[in-house]
């Protein structure tokens, strides 16, 4: 398994008749300050709570607003969760079929247009996205330069390249799990996230695998 290909997630949305990627303006793509960044905590909804300074941070009505994507995954879609489940669920839309026994998928509701989800053996291995929002918990996403994530990450993160040598990106990990940010094919800066467990998501960047 391994990222899709920028012009592979273009591709899927755009057949699927979905909101087109888009990428956030320059003003929203501006890192948040360290202050505010660290103190972003995470809801099972996917809408930020209290900070860990005591202070509370907005919550939107809508507990399906895009905000937030972590290793955890992204509003209702959980690293782990059944395809079987979200599906009888009615959160999914188009699929389409991968190598080997993977399968990607759009979602339906406030996500829609925003997320592409990997499954392998009915089970979401992956989030992807190429838009933002969403953000990570720290406040990193799309439309970031590589150096505004240094600052968000310090020693957290690091930028990584693939065995072969022709490809770079921005690792973070979270235990077993990662947030990997790769470039954009036209502008400089982060043009893909994806979040997931290392032996997914790392292990198929650095060794190119599409299965």
């Amino acid at each position: 398994m391994h990222r899709l290909s920028y012009t592979v997630v273009t591709a899927l949305l755009a057949t699927a008749g979905l909101v087109p990627i888009t990428t956030a303006a320059p003003a929203a793509a501006a890192p948040l300050p360290a202050a505010v960044a660290g103190n972003l905590s995470e809801r099972a909804d996917g809408r930020l709570g209290t900070g860990t300074d005591g202070t509370a941070r907005p919550a939107a009505a809508d507990p399906d607003e895009v905000r937030i994507i972590s290793v955890r995954g992204a509003g209702p879609f959980r690293i782990g969760a059944s395809l079987d489940r979200l599906s009888a669920a009615g959160l999914i839309d188009w699929v389409a079929p991968g190598c080997g026994r993977t399968v990607h998928t759009g979602v339906t509701g406030a996500w829609a247009g925003k997320i592409i989800l990997t499954f392998r053996d009915g089970r979401l291995v992956e989030v992807g996205t190429a838009t933002a929002p969403p953000r990570t918990p720290a406040g990193a996403g799309v439309g970031m330069s590589f150096a505004a994530l240094e600052e968000i990450y310090g020693p957290r993160g690091s930028m990584i390249r693939n065995d072969a040598g022709d490809a770079s990106a921005y690792l973070v990990r979270v235990g077993s799990r990662v947030e990997l940010f790769t470039g954009h094919p036209i502008r400089p800066g982060v043009g893909y996230l994806q979040v997931g467990p290392a032996s997914v998501v790392e292990r198929g960047f650095r060794e190119g695998r599409s299965c």
